[in-house]
């Protein structure tokens, strides 16, 4: 087996965990920026219209391997309601997913941050591909903020391209930003279908990370 150039990661799962999640929390944080709300909706309200419109995407998302984006989910749910916020849809997607799924030192998934200090010192250069709605930008400040001595060179958020892992698209996507050819190449993710079975349809080295069990090459 050879030294990859590079190992890319997943995100949710494989870098942190977000099991303390609560799209209701979240709204109800940002809530305390509306400034116009004829109809006296609830941040409850508004929250589960959000969750049974993306729920409803389900079929399309999973044959279609597509992707919304969360700015798309503030504009209809806060326009649709008549909803005004003294802040930008920006500003509002990072308090709504700072509140909706916090994080702490228990966030870190199982060995990771001692797993980036040995690719570091090996020097083997890393990215991210992470299936999620919410914004590129977004997920870059959750990251760097949780990772701030570890310098990725690419965090890519499907929403931004409206594609989801297994597409191989994402995946050649990395691979021309990073310059290198598929078999320098190592993927760790911790789903077999999104993460395996993706990476390795471009070549790469798929990895599945089992948390606490380890990881297992495949």
């Amino acid at each position: 087996m050879n030294k990859p150039r590079m190992i890319l990661f997943d995100y949710g799962g494989t870098l942190l965990n977000e099991s303390d999640f609560s799209f209701r929390e979240g709204e109800k944080a940002v809530f305390k920026h509306v400034t116009k709300n004829p109809k006296g909706y609830s941040p409850e309200e508004v929250s589960d219209f959000e969750t049974g419109y993306f729920r409803s995407l389900k079929p399309v998302r999973e044959e279609f391997f597509y992707e919304p984006h969360e700015y798309q989910m503030l504009k209809l749910k806060y326009e649709l309601h008549g909803i005004e916020l003294d802040i930008s849809y920006e500003e509002a997607e990072q308090i709504l997913w700072d509140h909706t799924a916090p994080l702490s030192e228990a966030s870190y998934m199982p060995g990771i941050r001692e797993l980036l200090k040995f690719i570091r010192e090996k020097g083997i250069r890393t990215g991210v591909i992470s299936n999620l709605g919410w914004s590129g930008k977004a997920l870059v400040n959750r990251i760097t903020k949780m990772f701030p001595e570890h310098p990725f060179e690419f965090i890519l958020a499907s929403s931004e391209y409206g594609l989801r892992k297994p597409d191989r698209r994402l995946y050649e996507i990395a691979l021309v930003k990073a310059g290198l050819d598929a078999a320098d190449v190592w993927y760790i993710g911790d789903t077999f279908e999104k993460d395996v079975l993706g990476s390795h349809s471009v070549g790469m080295f798929p990895v599945l990370y089992t948390g606490t069990m380890g990881t297992k090459a495949l």
